[in-house]
């Protein structure tokens, strides 16, 4: 049996050869029957669906069977043929089983059904085996590998940008530090400060919040690049909405203006969510019977409606004479919130909408500046239900004006004068959005909580697997 072949039970169920010798592997889900038959549900993690096999009693040993419980693994040789019982066209004959690990069932966690995902999410190692995560993690796999082919099939190049990194790309703060020094005895400066010449890199270090920066530097050579990779914010925002550690997509392009962005983003998102209408099909049915009756038809909303395009002052218009009463009062020169995009999405427009045009104040300090002096070349994509999916902007790439705005915001230019100097060495017209990809997963899958669509996420007070 071990140097059989095995076979996948995504393979054996979507092609099935019928009247085959298979040879399968995976963990049980559930086992019924009686004295003369037994009845497994076995996945492998490759589909939702289960494989049904079915025991013949009398000939296995009774111990064997004994062993086989909710959670235990193991490979079954037999014999696939159609089935005829309701909920799975073919089933497996079994012929031979042999046990790889057992599961107490006393102990077991997962021995019923209908966890909260509350309380899976105090068992992180052992929720992708339920079929809700098995379904967010194969259509996370899908979106991850489709971003990657949307990019590689227009031209882009991956680019690695630092996790280490002496920046604040946002100028928030609340970042991770990164250090070798002896916490308990730190070195001090005269004046007081702690001394990072003797820490490893010589100076204060954190974990990076955006590669946005570093991803310029790359555009101004390869023409358009993108980045895909982690990225880490130390608040202490303890909201369904909030990670710790979160994956970011950052695409940037040269040559590029605002309205080129937004073409690139709406193209980009389209893109992906058909990509998983077409290669996840069995898993969004799922999540869409047990989660969010609504998810399907709310992601062919994104595919099957172009994206209306307005400036922020027009959308601060209409949410003023909006007949409905918001939590924040709205008025010009505040950061939207979710309830504010949401409106513009749902009730105004019914359709995905591009904000553009933002105050500047509420904005960083890279994005381009309108002759108006008072907005930025910003642009937010909204979607129904999250909010804001997307945001990106046109770059500012004139020396003079993005060294004004630095020293406006008091964000030191020595430590970014290798951002400064790309816009003395040949500066060209950029542009670049940031995706982050948990929130498009969550999207996607129709999930409630941020927190259960990355694998072990990372929260206040939490860090356990």
């Amino acid at each position: 049996m071990e140097h059989q072949e095995r076979n996948i039970i995504r393979d054996i169920i979507k092609t099935p050869k019928l009247d085959t010798s298979v040879l399968v592997k995976g963990w049980v889900r559930t086992k019924r029957g009686n004295k003369n038959v037994a009845f497994i549900a076995l996945n492998d993690g490759s589909i939702i669906h289960s494989l049904q096999i079915v025991v013949d009693v009398a000939n296995f040993d009774e111990e064997l069977l004994k062993k086989i419980t909710t959670g235990a693994c193991i490979a079954v040789e037999g014999k696939l043929v159609a089935s005829g019982g309701q909920g799975q066209s073919v089933e497996v004959v079994a012929s031979k089983i042999f046990v790889y690990g057992t599961a107490d069932p006393d102990v077991f966690p997962l021995q019923k059904k209908g966890h909260s995902l509350e309380f899976l999410r105090e068992i992180a190692h052992l929720r992708p085996r339920t079929n809700t995560f098995g379904a967010v993690l194969r259509i996370r796999h899908a979106l991850a590998f489709a971003i990657h082919k949307y990019f590689n099939d227009n031209g882009f190049f991956y680019l690695h940008t630092p996790i280490i990194t002496g920046s604040d790309a946002e100028g928030a703060g609340a970042m991770f530090q990164v250090t070798t020094l002896d916490l308990k005895n730190l070195p001090k400066t005269s004046d007081g400060d702690i001394n990072y010449e003797t820490d490893f890199f010589g100076k204060s270090t954190n974990l990076t919040v955006s590669g946005q920066l570093e991803g310029e530097l790359g555009a101004m050579a390869l023409g358009s690049i993108y980045t895909f990779g982690p990225t880490f914010r130390a608040e202490n925002s303890n909201t369904p909405r909030h990670l710790a550690e979160f994956w970011m997509i950052e695409p940037e392009m040269t040559f590029c203006d605002i309205t080129d962005n937004m073409d690139l983003a709406e193209d980009f998102l389209k893109y992906l969510i058909t990509y998983a209408l077409e290669k996840c099909t069995d898993d969004l049915e799922f999540l869409c019977k047990m989660y969010d009756e609504e998810l399907i038809d709310r992601l062919k909303f994104v595919t099957e409606n172009d994206f209306k395009r307005l400036t922020y002052t027009e959308g601060v218009a209409i949410l003023e004479k909006a007949d409905q009463k918001f939590e924040f009062p709205v008025k010009w020169g505040i950061d939207l919130q979710s309830e504010h995009e949401r409106y513009l999405v749902e009730k105004e427009f019914k359709c995905p909408v591009i904000l553009t045009g933002y105050p500047k104040e509420i904005k960083a300090f890279y994005m381009k500046q309108n002759d108006d002096g008072k907005t930025v070349r910003a642009m937010d994509v909204l979607f129904p239900k999250i909010g804001e999916i997307i945001g990106g902007s046109q770059r500012e790439e004139d020396y003079e004006k993005l060294e004004s705005r630095m020293n406006e915001m008091h964000i030191p230019a020595k430590d970014l004068w290798w951002y400064l100097e790309t816009r003395k060495f040949g500066t060209a017209p950029h542009s670049g959005f940031g995706l982050g990809f948990e929130r498009l997963v969550l999207f996607v899958t129709g999930m409630s909580n941020i927190r259960d669509v990355i694998p072990f996420p990372r929260t206040p007070k939490n860090a356990e697997f």
